[in-house]
Formats: structure tokens, sequence, C-alpha cells
């Protein structure tokens, strides 16, 4: 068998990991002028959250599959279906239509991430992984991060439509660069793939996210995940090859670091939609400067992740756990203060400046001792699983403070219906009465403090649950990569 070439792979999967996670953020920029061509401004929401429910609840089916079949072919699907996604929808002539090609393109990305990131986790060592993981975390983080300025400038220089096509060149080299770098050793045996428990799951996830969002119908699907749920735990105990393990969730570091993440996953979540909307809501700033006001984590994050991997081997897990969400913490109670909320621009640039080291530290090192903890059999589901409860936590957080912030809205009758757009939008609120800015000012002002205590109490539960963390030895699983480098250090 050809041995896997790790430089031209690691390009590969760098590649794949930063279109999903740009993806995720880059459309919001060019909205308002999809909504000038396209019309539908009643299905706006839908653009996002199609993308971002159907890569969410694909995650654990990917992960396990990638255990089943191999890691290559799942990406090479994944990227597929990305690109297929992307052409249509850069092609779309109605928002129904945009609608669905994001649910395609979400379908794909739901395979990219982490099966590009178990991928890592197979082709290197302890240590190398640990230095490799850093540098994959920063580049999802960065490139996540970076969406909206990016999408800014090309709708600015080129067509919305370019947001969509220009994944296309960088999808198609990033899967020619796997099938001819990219070797594994697949085990051949009969298996059976649990669509029954992956449909249950979605289905649970569906009802939950709907039902975190608020708003009518929001108890019956609660209570609908709830039932599902419990459906789901009695359903995967008795299948053969279940599409989550739970034995998995018996290891203490996999329970604790999906709490975690899912915690922290809020609040990050959190922080990156509601900062700028408090910049220009609330302090009056442009949209320039509501960017800004999350730029330095753009900066933070990817150096303490970068740091936090090449200190694993020397510091630890455990270590690095605690202090990045002690970090987090720290920060987000730092932006919860009033004395933060009515100083300008400087007090919430330091704010998500410390929240990014918090991040970095803590997501490279909650990874790699999840990966660390399992054999090559389970990394796929147990990296998988990881990532799934940290989006899962960022989506159900966001549509809850998202009630809080309607219900402040709601509070003041002296508020017209959609004055809040207004203010936000291109006019500046320019057509607002005095009196009627003053009012959405102050109930803006109301529900985003509310939102940021809440992200500050989401902080103080996740550092909490990371006294719980084992310690986990910095030693290889029992099982070694299947496909064992070109040469040392290749």
């Amino acid at each position: 068998m050809p041995k896997t070439n790790r430089p031209l792979t690691v390009v590969a999967l760098v590649l794949s990991l930063a279109m999903g996670a740009l993806e995720a953020t880059v459309v919001s920029t060019a909205m308002p002028t999809v909504i000038g061509d396209l019309g539908g401004i009643e299905h706006y929401s839908w653009v996002f959250t199609a993308y971002l429910l159907a890569s969410t609840v694909t995650v654990p089916l990917y992960g396990k599959l990638a255990d089943l079949y191999g890691r290559k072919p799942i990406l090479l699907f994944g990227i597929a279906l990305f690109l297929v996604g992307s052409a249509a929808s850069g092609a779309s002539r109605t928002m129904t239509q945009l609608i669905a090609f994001r649910t395609a393109q979400g379908l794909g990305a739901g395979a990219m991430q982490p099966v590009a990131l178990t991928v890592v986790g197979d082709i290197f060592d302890l240590e190398e992984r640990a230095r490799m993981q850093g540098v994959f975390g920063a580049a999802w983080g960065l490139s996540g991060l970076v969406g909206p300025m990016l999408g800014g400038v090309i709708v600015k220089y080129l067509s919305w439509r370019w947001v969509f096509y220009v994944n296309l060149p960088f999808g198609v080299a990033a899967a020619g660069l796997l099938v001819v770098a990219l070797h594994e050793r697949i085990e051949k045996r009969a298996r059976s793939l649990d669509l029954g428990g992956a449909a249950i799951l979605t289905a649970a996830i569906v009802a939950l996210l709907f039902g975190a969002s608020g708003g009518a119908g929001a108890k019956p699907a609660l209570a609908a995940a709830a039932v599902l749920l419990v459906v789901f735990i009695a359903y995967e105990r008795r299948v053969p090859e279940p599409v989550v393990p739970l034995d998995l969730f018996t290891r203490r570091v996999i329970a604790v670091s999906s709490l975690a993440g899912a915690i922290i996953g809020g609040a990050m979540i959190a922080t990156l939609t509601y900062v700028p909307l408090f910049v220009q809501g609330v302090l009056g700033g442009t949209a320039t400067e509501a960017g800004g006001a999350i730029t330095p984590m753009v900066i933070t994050w990817p150096i303490a992740s970068a740091l936090s991997g090449r200190l694993i081997p020397r510091a630890g897990f455990r270590f690095l756990v605690r202090v990045g969400l002690g970090v987090t913490a720290v920060a987000a109670l730092a932006l919860a203060l009033p004395a933060a909320q009515t100083s300008g621009m400087w007090p919430l640039r330091l704010a998500t400046g410390v929240f990014g080291i918090g991040m970095g530290f803590a997501n490279t090192a909650l990874l790699i001792a999840v990966q660390t903890s399992v054999s090559w059999k389970q990394r796929g589901i147990a990296t998988a699983s990881t990532m799934f409860f940290r989006t899962i936590g960022g989506t159900l957080a966001v549509g809850v403070m998202g009630g809080l912030l309607r219900s402040a809205l709601e509070a003041d009758p002296s508020i017209p219906a959609g004055a809040a757009s207004q203010l936000l939008g291109p006019d500046r609120g320019r057509s607002l009465d005095q009196a009627t800015v003053a009012h959405l000012a102050g109930a803006l002002r109301e529900g985003v403090g509310s939102i940021f205590r809440l992200i500050a109490g989401l902080a103080v539960v996740a550092f909490a649950t990371s006294l719980l963390f084992p310690h986990v030895v910095t030693a290889p699983p029992d099982t070694p990569p299947p496909t064992p480098p070109s040469r040392p250090g290749a």
C-alpha cells in the first residue's frame, strides 16, 4: 500500500476545514444584497439556520461512517456534496432555492470538519498531533471569524454569487490532494449502518433547536425532543453498531469534554453574535466598529491555540483545559460588568481578546484529550461527538438568547414593529423619531445586558465543569494509526 504524504494531506485538510468554517459566517454580510436581488426577507434567517442545522445533525453519523468505512471516502463525499451545494447556491434564482441548496452545503460540511480533524489524529503521533491540532484549531477559528469581512469584500468587488463560487477551486484542489496523498488500510468485515438511530437523533435535535428558539410551538417541540432523546438512548442500547456508542460517555474524559464543550460553545457563539449587535444598537457604532469589537478574538484565538498544542506534552491536558476555561470565565464576567458596557469600545475589545485566549487554550486541549483516550476504531465518532456538542450548545444558546432579546423589545409597547431593523439598517434609524430611538436603545441595552450576564454564567459553569476533568496520560491509545507516514518528519 502507498504511504500517506503528510504535507499534501495537511494542505487538503486545512482547505476542507477552512471552507466549512468560513461558509457558516461568510454569507452574513452578503445577505442584504441577496435579499435585494432575490426578495424573500421573511425567510432571511433560514439561509443560516438551514446550513447550521444540516451540518450539525449529521456530524455524529459521518463520524461513525468514518470509523466503519474509512476517513478518505467519507471526506471526499462531504467535499463533493459541499461543492454541489455551493455551485447551486450561487446559481439560485429564488430564496427557496437558496435555502434548499444551503442545506446541501451543510450536509457536506457535516462530514468535512470532524473527519478532517480525525485524520490529523490518525497520521500524527501525540506530540506532533498536539502541534497540528493547534494549527487546525486556529484555522477553524480564524476562518469562521473572518467570514463576515471576506463576504463584504467579495460582494463589493465581485457579486454575492461569488460568495459561493469561490469555494469551487479550493474544494477541487482539496479533493485532488486527498486522492493522491492520503492512504489508509481498512479492516474488511461485515458492517451494519444504524440508519434508525441516525433518523431518531436528527428528529430529536431538530425539535430541540426549534424549541430553544422560543415562540409558538416551543413547548411541544421541547416535549417532543425529550421523548425522542429517551427513545434514541433505548434504541442505541440494542443495535450492534450504534451511530453514537453510548459507552463512550462512560469515559469521564469524553463526558466532561462534551459537557464543557457544549457550555462554552454556547458562550462563544453568543459572544460573537451579540457583541456586534450591542455596538451598533446601543453604542451607535458602525458595522465596521461592530466587527472591530470581535477582531481581537481573531488574533488571540489562533495564537493561543497553537501555543496550547505545543504545551500539551509538557503541561498535560487538564492544566490547559482549566486555565483556558478559567480565562474565558474572567473575560465573560468582565463583559457583563456595567462599566464595560458604558465605557466605549476598548473594554469590549479587551474582553473579546481575552476570551479568545481562553478558547484557544481550552478547545485544543479538549479535542486532543478525547482523541488520545480512544483507539482508531472510535476516533472518528469521538472527535465528531466533541464538535457536535460544541455546535449544539452554541445553537441552543443563541436561540434562547434571541428569545431574551425579543422579550426585552416587546416589553416596551412604545417601540413599533420593525424599529430595531431600521436602527441597524443602512439609514441608521434616521426615519425614526428621537423618542423611539431612545426607547429602542434602552430596550436593546436591557436585552443585550441580560444576554451578557447569561454568557458570564455559562462561562463560569464551564470552568466549574473543568474541575471534574480527569488526568489523561499523554500517551497514544492501544491501536496505532492505520497508515504510518512515509518518513519521519514528512
